[in-house]
């Protein structure tokens, strides 16, 4: 018990003092997670209004795609990218495993399918709400799609929190990628995980609390545009 009080002590400490290894892992995985969401952003927002405004053969199959793939194992995202990335990989030339760049592909692979599906399903649902006056008003398919994205602005950003949210606690597909190597790849996830192992627990449960920090402000954040999406609905 004494042990665990000194730990949690120490791991205090590093937080208050903001330990240089510790400052250099959280902004690691800052930087990687925040760059994963906006190539998934880039690539997902869009992809998900076109599903949504959008009628064509084979669109109900993607849209199932798209669901299931939000379950999609994070090691196995992490096996693709490796194949990918590795020396014998179409991508090998690039020399970019064991890399954040790396990293990044794993975490925007994985959350991409998130934030389309969470995105096609808001402005379905803001495009059923709103047809009728959409059409009255005569407006285009890109001045729709403007106009649906707008509106569900606070929605669209609820998503994109829950990529991130999403993305800050991998830990599978970065280790496989990445390699866990100490000043290059090394995030929270993979240094708690390696921390624990050594029994350096003060490292490991200041980034916990950290992490665990940055979890509870995300979905705070979640609820908060939740509710201010609600009070401009009724608006």
């Amino acid at each position: 018990m004494h042990s665990f009080a000194e730990a949690f002590g120490q791991a205090f400490a590093l937080i208050v003092n903001f330990d240089a290894d510790l400052r250099e892992i959280v902004f690691l995985s800052l930087q990687v997670s925040l760059t994963a969401v906006l190539v998934a952003a880039i690539i997902g927002l869009p992809f998900g209004a076109l599903l949504a405004v959008s009628r064509f053969p084979g669109r109900g199959a993607l849209v199932v795609g798209i669901t299931a793939l939000m379950g999609l194992p994070p090691v196995v995202v992490g096996l693709v990218v490796y194949l990918l990335l590795s020396n014998a990989g179409v991508l090998g030339p690039l020399q970019l495993l064991y890399t954040p760049t790396a990293m990044i592909i794993a975490q925007a692979l994985l959350i991409t399918p998130i934030i389309a599906a969470l995105a096609r399903q808001t402005i379905e649902d803001l495009n059923d709400e709103y047809d009728q006056q959409m059409t009255l008003f005569g407006l285009n398919a890109i001045q729709r799609l403007v106009t649906l994205l707008w509106e569900g602005r606070f929605s669209l950003m609820t998503a994109l929190l829950a990529g991130f949210g999403r993305a800050i606690a991998e830990v599978g597909a970065v280790i496989v990628v990445g390699g866990n190597i100490n000043h290059v790849t090394r995030v929270m996830t993979t240094t708690i995980a390696l921390e624990t192992a050594k029994g350096n627990l003060a490292l490991a449960l200041g980034l916990g609390i950290i992490l665990v920090a940055i979890a509870v402000t995300v979905n705070a954040m979640v609820f908060a545009l939740r509710g201010t999406a609600e009070r401009a609905a009724y608006a």
